[in-house]
């Protein structure tokens, strides 16, 4: 370059140089996943979905493949509507106003599970309220990753992703002990409450909407949308050919930010087939009884939960992708372990499947740190929805491999029981996504480990 050559400028990102806030409004904007966190814990994963594959809604394998379906279908929405639905917000500027009606709407949608009477009839009420909650769940997501714009700055992305991220840990688990120890497990529970006409569980469902819809007041109070100039609203094919276009000047001006979201999807499958197969092998393979499991879980999350919030410091300090390099490396390593040593009983469990669960959440939180760090200004939602979509087309790898890896032990070994060989595919999805990663280019700037 000679010296009468300019230099390409460096594309403005969606983070601002300076601080926007102190610790209160970062707390403020983390109460959000605090708060819509049941969705998620009690409801997708340890409680309404267990309720509505039991027998009350017919045979097992008539609901959980009615489960399946529905759980399918939600995802194919999300991945069809996350990047446009995205790209309204960033169009509009009113991604908090969104945020906002998503999250109301999620409340109302949790508390309405209330309805469904443990009778066959209501199964399919139960799917439909049950699969548009996981929709808007996902679609707000995408607004409240964008939203992390208003509170974080390049220097301090990773520990106020990686705060938010634990925050969600926490409350998700405190929710589930507190329904499970007041409602659930006693005979007459608070308030008089019983497992008659499953009361217990549909009494929950409103404790989770009315957390919801409580525990985010303070996010809406700091967060606010910024003035802008009204744009014309325009259809969806239009909406498409815009993503499209938006996608091929990424392509063209940061070509790594797109490997990153190809690698991304591998290795988020792969963490999200830790926590759902876990309690599956706690059981299975290693005989935790169902109040085990329950403890196990608690344990997991907070153990999740403070190790995020931890390796955020960590992210400012090293770079994301070096905590998300770390991460994957330990999960893959200690899934072996899993394998290799699963005839040590529950000690092997407890020891090793709790330390995997201390890596998936930094590399949840650090994987969104690392796009909020390149993001072009002005499309957040945009590419957080193209995150989403991404994500959601792959979700198939890791039930995938585990069931294949299951076959594959049964055939190898000729024994009945070859569930832990479920766990090297798990370690499979989760090593594609790592290799996938190390070729991409980190970010560059402050709080990236390569100032």
């Amino acid at each position: 370059m000679t010296a009468s050559t300019p230099r390409a400028a460096e594309p403005q990102t969606a983070l601002r140089a300076q601080e926007h806030g102190g610790r209160g409004r970062i707390v403020a904007w983390a109460m959000w996943d605090w708060g819509a966190q049941p969705f998620n814990t009690v409801i997708t994963t340890f409680v309404f979905s267990v309720y509505l594959t039991s027998e009350s809604f017919g045979s097992t394998n008539t609901t959980s493949t009615a489960l399946a379906v529905a759980t399918a279908l939600s995802g194919v929405l999300v991945a069809v509507l996350a990047p446009v639905l995205g790209q309204n917000s960033d169009r509009s500027g009113r991604t908090v106003r969104n945020l906002r009606l998503q999250t109301w709407l999620l409340a109302a949608l949790s508390a309405s599970l209330f309805l469904v009477e443990p009778d066959p009839s209501f199964l399919v009420l139960g799917l439909v309220l049950l699969g548009a909650g996981s929709i808007i769940s996902e679609i707000a997501g995408v607004n409240y990753n964008a939203s992390i714009e208003q509170v974080a700055s390049p220097r301090n992305v990773g520990r106020v992703s990686g705060f938010g991220w634990g925050m969600g840990y926490l409350g998700g688990i405190l929710v589930l002990l507190l329904i499970f120890f007041v409602l659930i497990q006693p005979e007459v529970g608070l308030f008089g409450v019983t497992d008659e006409g499953a009361l217990d569980i549909r009494v929950s469902m409103l404790v989770c909407g009315l957390w919801i819809l409580l525990f985010t007041i303070p996010t809406f109070a700091v967060l606010k949308d910024s003035p802008r100039e009204r744009v014309p609203r325009i259809g969806i094919v239009d909406s498409y050919k815009l993503v499209w276009g938006s996608l091929r000047g990424l392509w063209a001006s940061s070509r790594h930010t797109v490997y990153f979201l190809g690698a991304s999807a591998l290795f988020r499958d792969g963490l999200a087939g830790v926590f759902a197969f876990g309690a599956v092998l706690a059981a299975g393979t290693f005989g935790l009884s169902a109040g085990d499991v329950i403890i196990f879980g608690a344990a997991a999350n907070i153990l999740a939960g403070v190790s995020t919030m931890a390796f955020g410091l960590l992210d400012d300090r090293l770079g994301p992708k070096q905590v998300i390099v770390i991460s994957l490396t330990a999960l893959v390593v200690l899934g072996m372990g899993v394998f290799f040593l699963h005839d040590g009983g529950t000690v092997v469990f407890w020891t090793l499947g709790l330390a995997m669960t201390a890596f998936v959440g930094p590399a949840q939180a650090a994987s969104r740190s690392f796009l909020a760090r390149v993001i072009p200004d002005g499309h957040s939602g945009e590419i957080f929805g193209l995150y989403a979509t991404t994500g959601r087309v792959v979700s198939f790898l890791s039930p995938a491999a585990f069931g294949l890896f299951i076959w594959l032990g049964s055939v190898v070994t000729g024994q009945e029981n070859t569930q832990y060989w479920g766990i090297l595919g798990i370690a499979l999805v989760l090593l594609a996504g790592l290799l996938v990663l190390l070729p991409v280019k980190a970010p560059v700037g402050p709080g990236t480990g390569n100032d």
